[in-house]
């Protein structure tokens, strides 16, 4: 596939088509590590860690600390999924 280099403002840039971006996993808005090697640039989406609260509270030394009335509470979030 070949991209054309454009003049964006006082920068360069280069548009990655919608089908190039599904197929590396990445959308509008993604980040992207760049590194420079011998043969040019090696782009690659940023992957992010995904914890579990459940792993995370597991590193907690001692006894994990408690809310009067935490069970009661309503959730506000996602972390009801």
């Amino acid at each position: 596939m070949r991209l054309a280099i454009q003049k964006w403002g006082n920068s360069a840039s280069v548009r990655l088509p919608a089908a190039l971006l599904e197929q590396i996993g990445a959308a509008v808005g993604s980040a992207l590590d760049v590194t420079v090697t011998k043969d040019g640039l090696l782009l690659k989406p940023e992957r992010r860690p995904r914890y579990k609260l459940a792993d995370l509270l597991a590193e907690m030394p001692g006894e994990l600390p408690r809310a009067e009335g935490w069970d009661a509470m309503p959730t506000v979030g996602q972390e009801a999924l």
